[in-house]
């Protein structure tokens, strides 16, 4: 008889997605789409833009008083989005 290698189908779409070079911008986008979650609605609703480049999450804050409040925890947001998104995806965030 022959022996079947038999994989799960989240195991199929993980090679598929690392081989062809989307498992990045897939967990940039959850990343990005998880803010809202990690800071809460307040903070949620001064926010503006948000985009990753060169492993750092820039956000645009609308108010400057949240603004200096959110650059002091920068480290401690870095590692809540990354352990929502499971990978380690940015290493800073950059508000403006």
């Amino acid at each position: 008889m022959f022996k079947r290698d038999v994989k799960s189908l989240a195991d199929i779409l993980q090679t598929v997605l690392r081989k062809e070079g989307f498992e990045t911008p897939l967990l940039q986008k959850r990343l990005i789409a998880s803010w809202d979650a990690v800071v809460g609605p307040t903070v949620a609703r001064y926010t503006g833009d948000k985009f990753i480049k060169n492993q750092t999450l820039f956000v645009k804050i609308l108010n400057p008083a949240l603004r200096q409040d959110l650059s002091m925890m920068r480290q401690k947001l870095v590692q809540r989005l990354n352990s929502k998104v499971g990978s380690f995806i940015i290493s800073d965030i950059k508000f403006y």
